[in-house]
């Protein structure tokens, strides 16, 4: 079966419902009913609950506790790179941006400006430059952090479609990273301009921030933008900056010339948050 006919169902979907559903199960506290949910997906997806900083499924009220359980000191050590992996998973496609162009799959491409809600003056700081887009699976851990030093200046929700963002729906759905909802992060570096996009899904209840909190729901249908003076909110390189409740994807972008990626990474490369990303 060729990939855009496995998405067909997609379109059909009752995807907010779904994704409205699935928040308001993963935030209730179901007490055993919850224990056993979890206790089935950490099986289900085998879960490495030995790096969890509680190992106990049955110590999380919720599921989206347990969803973005923190981990043990020292199980993520950050490597000494400029640039560090943000999250575990695996990697989708990364490289060059091909002046505003953003390789999704074969055959599809999304522009920079499309990704940022149409933003062309932020997008062109981009212009061929570097991009990197990383899928976190089910069984990941879902804290999102800081590739580099970075000092927020702008967040931006951009209200979207909720279609899934496996790597099957990645080569069915065309612009999928820029069609999806998303809250994208505009930072400054020491070596300019950066952007971290947390990217929504089917069943993505709500995506968070560590300065924001819960970004959505609610869910707009207009574009929603936060600004930040300078020295408001500075993370260092490692640091947490947001999670997913449940899983997704995190797509960055870099201006030209200041990324050489590590020379190990390929598409469908398994990655863990904190090894080299590049230099």
């Amino acid at each position: 079966m060729s990939d855009v006919l496995a998405v067909l169902p997609q379109y059909f979907l009752p995807k907010r419902a779904l994704t409205v559903f699935a928040g308001w199960v993963a935030g209730a506290q179901g007490g055993r009913a919850t224990t056993a949910l979890v206790r089935w997906f950490v099986k289900r997806y085998q879960v490495n609950m030995d790096e969890a900083l509680d190992p106990a499924i049955a110590s999380y009220p919720t599921f989206n506790a347990f969803f973005t359980r923190a981990l043990k000191e020292g199980v993520r050590p950050l490597a000494a790179s400029d640039f560090v992996c943000p999250v575990d998973g695996a990697i989708s496609q990364f490289g060059a941006i091909e002046r505003d162009q953003i390789f999704q799959a074969k055959g599809h491409h999304y522009s920079a400006a499309a990704l940022l809600g149409g933003d062309a003056t932020t997008a062109a700081a981009f212009e061929n430059g570097s991009f990197a887009t990383l899928y976190l699976s089910p069984r990941d851990y879902h804290r999102i952090h800081m590739p580099c030093d970075g000092v927020l200046r702008r967040m931006v929700y951009v209200p979207g479609d909720l279609f899934s963002v496996n790597p099957t729906t990645a080569r069915g759905v065309p612009g999928l990273f820029a069609r999806n909802e998303r809250v994208v992060c505009v930072f400054d570096s020491a070596r300019g301009p950066f952007v971290l996009t947390l990217v929504g899904a089917t069943v993505v209840g709500s995506m968070a921030t560590v300065w924001h909190g819960v970004v959505n729901p609610p869910r707009s249908a207009q574009i929603c933008e936060w600004h930040y003076e300078a020295g408001q909110v500075v993370l260092h390189k490692g640091q947490e900056m947001g999670r997913f409740l449940l899983g997704s994807t995190v797509v960055m972008l870099f201006p030209q010339g200041v990324l050489q990626f590590n020379p190990d990474w390929h598409a469908g490369r398994a990655i863990r948050m904190g090894e080299v990303m590049g230099q």
